[in-house]
């Protein structure tokens, strides 16, 4: 059965097909497509599949390890930063190990297109010590992801599988089993005592963790992911990891001439690797994100005949494209490479920065507080990760600071610790959930002198409109850490409502500890599609 799938759907059909019983994830690109395919697919529906979206990657990270536990094989997804925000489970679901087959998805971004960091997850695996995938075409991200649950059962292990942009969001002819496999039943014979950390019990893990390291490199080496082609022509060597590989190949459209060795499963096949630097006179590494693999290669010697990233021979930052890879082979070799068939850029396209959409909640509280806060020249506003990030640009250019995930909160009470005043924290109702909460815990706890603005427009609306874990939930979670109900205020970001909104954040500005404004207005994308969906059932 043949589909036309992007990376991410094949991810998910492929998961579906190995007999997936639960995916577990939180909403962030380029990951977010995989969790969404299975929602809409029946044969998950069909099944029960569990595919409701958690309110972290942490929370994620468990409910799938929980999952595992109880014999069933669970996928976790998430872009690259989340994978920070799980580490605690994911580091240590190493140490437990695995009952059901446990695949963790990572996609991570090159270039930074929606994201604060170039992170590349392959040091995780590697810090993890367990197996770690890298597919470099669609049916191979298909054909993996039935590969990593056997393994993971087979080791007792998590497998990390890692992804990038260009992966995730590009679409090609994806070839399906005809009859998916069946979930697996509760498995009960698991020996439990490994999962609980207890010192005793961890050390005794950490060994066999350890000394399986041998048998993963070996079984990298065996793997029908790794490939070692030879060529006629060793002047140049060539070792290309997931979607690198695909890059190369486009660069020789009649077949490439020098050795290739493509790596596509980890831990790092040495073995491999030392016969292609041993038969080639000089070797290249195309790698997509940081020099993982390069910086392995080079190790202490710092071959001068290995080049990649680490010697400029290929940018440090940014995506990698047919035409980088062609220019870095073209250095380095005497092939005569065509230049690529393109169009140059319009003159006349000029470029558009981001903005808040037309009618956004978002924009009525930045113009409310921007007026308010120019009686406080010295007014310090805390952003966080969403869409209302756009408030740093113009018109508004109301923030000061965006670093993570919930860290608005925490930043605010830091500044108002060190004496700044106003202090002012500005979140998204998912990111509030997600990982904002803590935070206003602490600063209830110590009665800091912030103000708090939880935006909510009743949506995840950054990532395409998912549901947010905390939808009408705001007011009872701010009772239940502490928030006093003369000051939770609730307000609605209109234009009409202008001069009501100033005058909350005026009068909770001017109260010396913490208090929380809630602007509560459906995000217009999400109401133009609910509009719809009411209009065609009609």
């Amino acid at each position: 059965m043949k589909k036309l799938l992007l990376g991410d759907e094949a991810i998910a059909q492929g998961a579906l097909d190995a007999g997936l019983s639960g995916v577990y994830a939180y909403p962030g690109t380029p990951s977010t497509e995989i969790t969404e395919y299975i929602q809409m697919s029946p044969l998950a529906k069909e099944r029960g599949v569990h595919s409701r979206w958690s309110t972290n990657e942490k929370t994620a990270m468990e409910a799938a390890l929980g999952m595992s536990y109880m014999g069933k094989r669970a996928l976790v997804c998430m872009k690259h930063v989340g994978l920070n925000v799980c580490a605690d489970p994911f580091v240590n679901s190493a140490m437990t190990g695995t009952n059901g087959g446990l695949v963790v998805l990572v996609a991570d971004d090159p270039s930074m297109h929606s994201s604060q960091d170039e992170q590349d997850s392959r040091f995780y695996g590697k810090f993890a010590m367990i197996p770690t995938f890298e597919p470099s075409s669609q049916q191979e991200a298909y054909n993996m992801m039935a590969v990593a649950y056997d393994l993971s059962e087979q080791l007792q292990l998590p497998v990390l599988m890692r992804v990038t942009t260009r992966m995730a969001h590009s679409r090609a002819v994806v070839e399906c089993v005809e009859v998916p496999r069946q979930q697996n039943e509760l498995n009960y014979n698991a020996k439990a005592s490994n999962w609980v950390l207890l010192p005793a019990f961890a050390r005794k893990r950490n060994d066999i963790v350890t000394a399986q390291q041998p048998q993963l490199e070996q079984m990298a080496v065996d793997s029908s992911f790794n490939a070692y082609v030879d060529g006629t022509d060793r002047q140049l060597g060539i070792l290309a990891s997931g979607i690198g590989f695909n890059y190369v190949n486009e660069c020789f459209p009649e077949g490439c001439p020098y050795p290739i060795l493509k790596v596509s499963q980890y831990p790092l096949p040495k073995q491999l690797v030392r016969r292609l630097i041993a038969e080639c006179e000089q070797v290249l590494i195309v790698e997509e994100g940081q020099p993982f693999i390069e910086d392995i290669v080079r190790g202490a010697a710092d071959l001068q005949h290995v080049h990649g990233k680490l010697d400029g021979t290929l940018p440090r930052t940014g995506e990698l494209t047919p035409d980088i890879v062609k220019q870095a082979l073209a250095q380095l070799s005497t092939y005569n490479f065509q230049p690529s068939e393109g169009f140059a850029p319009s003159e006349d396209v000029v470029p558009r920065p981001p903005a808040l959409c037309q009618g956004c909640g978002h924009r009525d509280v930045y113009a409310a507080l921007n007026e308010v806060l120019r009686q406080y020249p010295n007014a310090r506003v805390f952003g966080d990760i969403g869409c209302y990030t756009l408030g740093f640009l113009p018109p508004y250019k109301a923030i000061h600071s965006c670093v993570d995930m919930g860290a608005s909160i925490t930043m605010a009470k830091g500044a108002s610790d060190a004496g700044q005043w106003p202090a002012v924290a500005i979140i998204g109702d998912s990111t509030f959930t997600h990982s904002g909460m803590t935070g206003l815990l602490d600063a209830v706890n110590e009665n800091a002198d912030i103000t708090v603005i939880i935006s909510d427009n009743l949506t995840t609306a950054m990532t395409g409109g998912q549901d947010s874990a905390g939808t009408n939930k705001f007011e009872a979670i701010c009772r239940g850490l502490g928030v006093s109900d003369d000051h939770l205020k609730v307000v609605v970001p209109l234009p009409k409502n202008m001069e009501e909104i100033k005058q909350v954040i005026s009068d909770e500005l001017n109260y010396h500890g913490v208090s929380v404004i809630i602007p509560r207005r459906e995000c217009m994308q999400t109401l133009q599609r609910h509009l719809k969906q009411k209009k065609a059932a009609k």
